[in-house]
């Protein structure tokens, strides 16, 4: 008897869990994110309302700086993948550093910062 009741409690903690995680997932709200495509130092120290230039965008990427979406209400958003395990995403948004882009996807926000699972990215005039 003991043996199906702990079989019981832990398949009802992994349901428990498996809930938990799938409500975790739901609290991203598919956006479309408008900003140019930046570096993430400059975004933060430099007080930019967009990119110096392209060169220089590529050049902090290519150091190692991850590159963000500078949105025009100032908004900074971090391309970020959902996969596990996590993989940096700036080979995804370097073809646009120093760009205007429009980017639509998944937008999670927890203590103020914001990311974006990017579905698709375009440059915008």
């Amino acid at each position: 008897m003991n043996r199906k009741r702990t079989l019981v409690m832990g398949l009802t903690l992994a349901l428990v869990l498996a809930t938990g995680i799938d409500v975790a997932r739901a609290e991203g709200k598919s956006s479309t994110v408008k900003g140019y495509v930046l570096d993430s130092a400059c975004a933060l120290t430099k007080n930019l309302s967009k990119p110096i230039s392209a060169d220089c965008a590529v050049a902090c990427a290519k150091a190692g700086s991850p590159l963000v979406i500078l949105a025009d209400d100032g908004t900074i958003y971090w391309p970020i993948s959902d996969t596990k395990p996590a993989k940096g995403q700036n080979d995804r948004v370097m073809p646009f550093a120093g760009q205007k882009v429009s980017a639509q996807g998944t937008v999670y926000t927890k203590g103020g910062s914001h990311g974006i699972v990017i579905e698709k990215i375009e440059a915008v005039r």
